[in-house]
């Protein structure tokens, strides 16, 4: 039996302990992540051994180290924006952390616009996998990715594209990121991934200066402007920066990001061409 007088105190000490562990919920975690970014750091301070200091090492190259000032650290040069396709911000959390599943971001944005950073910005995050865009075929090296809590069968939210352009602006003005340089995991892995989907509002991210877009007068009826003949609609979609080595793809992964119409047609249609002619202009 529990005693009147113990009974407050016990209470009192339940919410404490609930409390504590609702507020360090991700202590093991952190504690993990600062132990990997440790261990990273060991490699980066570490002095390269020479042939004569390890003449068995057939990895070691040099015949002598000297250090050098004149260097800096991985510096970002595109955002690609994905949807997590789960069902909420504590899902997409568990799955990012734990080590089997091998995926993860720097920046993850829920429905109601709360930002959760979950890497630094200059480490590498397993975000964009096996793709390209233009000459780069290693994004995870050269991108920060951006993770929206969607499932990929529903609009974003109004709260949620705030904080990703208010996110965006940071990392553009920080890293003085390129503007055609902000992508969708669909553009740089066409056939692969279709996200962040066709709900996605990628004009408004380009009228704030995230990425190019075509000018809308092309939509309206009376619309005189022509494609010339000689225009090879592939070759823009490569010097956009698709990679066109299935075309068919590459058409997908334009049409869910510019034009959002007859998606799994593989060929473009007259308006799709003259879209894609006006930025083929302003991003060669």
């Amino acid at each position: 039996m529990i005693s009147k007088g113990l009974l407050p105190a016990l209470l009192i000490s339940v919410v404490l302990s609930f409390s504590s562990c609702t507020r360090d919920a991700y202590y093991q975690n952190n504690k993990a992540h600062q132990k990997k970014v440790a261990e990273a750091t060991q490699v980066l301070l570490e002095t390269p051994k020479t042939k004569l200091e390890s003449p068995n090492d057939t990895l070691v190259i040099n015949d002598q180290w000297i250090g050098t000032t004149n260097f800096s650290i991985r510096k970002p040069n595109f955002v690609v924006i994905h949807h997590t396709a789960q069902e909420s911000l504590d899902q997409t959390i568990r799955t990012f952390t734990v080590t089997r599943t091998s995926v993860s971001s720097h920046y993850v944005i829920s429905r109601d616009g709360t930002v959760v950073q979950m890497l630094n910005d200059y480490l590498r995050s397993w975000h964009a996998g096996r793709g390209s865009w233009g000459n780069d075929t290693d994004l995870n090296s050269s991108s920060i990715g951006i993770e929206l809590d969607n499932n990929g069968s529903e609009y974003f939210t109004d709260k949620q594209i705030e904080s990703l352009i208010q996110v965006l602006k940071v990392l553009k003005e920080k890293y003085n990121i390129p503007t055609a340089n902000f992508i969708g995991h669909a553009d740089l892995a066409p056939g692969r991934k279709v996200d962040p989907s066709e709900y996605f509002p990628w004009k408004k991210l380009a009228d704030a200066g995230f990425g190019y877009w075509y000018d809308e007068k092309i939509l309206q009826p009376d619309y005189e402007g022509k494609v010339p003949v000689n225009f090879n609609p592939i070759d823009a979609l490569r010097i956009i920066g698709y990679n066109i080595s299935d075309p068919a793809a590459a058409i997908q992964s334009f049409k869910l990001h510019f034009t959002k119409r007859e998606i799994n047609n593989p060929e473009l249609t007259d308006l799709d061409k003259m879209i894609l002619y006006d930025l083929y202009l302003k991003y060669r």
